[in-house]
């Protein structure tokens, strides 16, 4: 019997396939992928192995690879034990930057790319977002431009570039327009992880939990107890943020905040006379979200989304769109939707459920829970 093998490829070899047609997995962190992504590939981080394995297809070639190649054979070839068509790129994504960098399609020498981005129209966290999309899929030391016309977006650039290690070249505020030029630049986060200056840095966020030494992450959480209209905006528009900034992003949804998780039209789901009454008494959906204040009976609503479309704010409804595609984790609390008599079905798409432990487990890797 034959042993099941993967194969190795050089990065010149990566480069030719065809993404469509392969399935792509980077083994690497969040917040490498930040600046340095690939489009297409699936993050399955390294930290988090085995987690997503077997959600992966097995009808199409396997394409695996980390920063340096060392964490990928390893994975490569547990892929290949279970009857994956594996490929892993020699050197990891390190030296398939080298590639990119250096030469061009036609082989010559790349022109560092120069891109601009109007975000003049958009507001928080728009702004930022469209950069970090930019961002990701561009070579190393690309430089782009980007004008916007929020005032927020002056003290939000200087904070996403230092928290994601992009360069900030040059940020002026001229005649309402401010101007941010940012160079793409790579992480060495295992420098950064080995060096003797960030021990200081390492002691302020550790701790202990039954004699072992436990490390606090840079990961948000937020319960959103609250179903109002005004403070879920504000929860959506800090979470869309704090994505941008390739945080990994854990909403808990409990009680009233189950109700902007509702389809808004009704589902045809067994319930007795208690949740039935329940739910008609409760807002189905994020349309029809009253607010916290002057909501004089559904007009303060519609108020305030009329101001926000005015002066082209992101709707609720495009801020959870956005945040869902930006990999937002989204958890309603199990135990509220049985108290409250609500059913998987009633809610929208990529909703996961849990319960207290889910919430736990995130809030411990993070150095920001809010409750809103």
């Amino acid at each position: 019997m034959s042993e099941t093998v993967y194969k190795n490829i050089s990065a010149e070899e990566f480069a030719k396939i065809d993404r469509k047609n392969v399935t792509l997995v980077d083994l690497r962190e969040p917040d490498e992928l930040i600046v340095s992504g690939i489009g297409e590939a699936i993050n399955l981080p390294f930290s988090q192995f085995p987690k997503g394995l077997d959600e992966l297809p097995k009808d199409k070639p396997v394409y695996v690879y980390c920063r340096e190649g060392n964490f990928s054979e390893e994975v490569a070839e547990i892929l290949a034990d279970r009857g994956y068509e594996v490929y892993n790129l020699s050197g990891g994504y390190q030296e398939y930057r080298k590639l990119t960098e250096k030469r061009t399609d036609d082989g010559n020498e790349q022109i560092t790319q120069e891109i601009y981005i109007d975000a003049k129209a958009l507001r928080c966290p728009g702004p930022i977002v469209k950069v970090a999309d930019t961002l990701r899929d561009l070579p190393n030391d690309s430089i782009i431009t980007v004008d916007a016309t929020e005032d927020a977006f002056y003290s939000d650039i200087k904070v996403w570039t230092q928290r994601t290690g992009n360069e900030l070249l040059s940020l002026t505020a001229q005649n309402g327009v401010i101007t941010a030029k940012i160079r793409k630049k790579l992480r060495d986060l295992k420098n950064e992880e080995t060096s003797g200056g960030n021990s200081n840095a390492v002691d302020a966020v550790a701790g202990t939990l039954n004699g072992q030494r436990i490390q606090l992450g840079d990961d948000k959480t937020f319960i959103v107890f609250s179903g109002d209209l005004d403070k879920t905006i504000a929860a959506f528009i800090i979470a869309n943020g704090a994505a941008s900034l390739g945080r990994k992003v854990t909403m808990f949804f409990t009680f009233w905040g189950l109700n902007i998780l509702r389809k808004p039209n009704s589902v045809k789901v067994k319930k007795n006379i208690i949740e039935k009454m329940f739910g008609m008494m409760m807002p189905r959906g994020s349309k029809k979200l009253g607010l916290s204040r002057m909501n004089m009976a559904g007009m303060g609503s519609k108020m305030i989304r009329g101001i926000m479309k005015s002066k082209g704010i992101s709707s609720l409804e495009e801020l959870i769109e956005s945040a869902r595609e930006h990999g937002v984790r989204i958890v309603a609390c199990q135990m509220s939707m049985d108290v409250m008599g609500i059913r998987r079905e009633e809610l929208i798409d990529g909703v996961e459920l849990g319960g207290v432990a889910t919430f736990i487990g995130a809030g411990e890797t993070s150095d920001i829970s809010l409750f809103i």
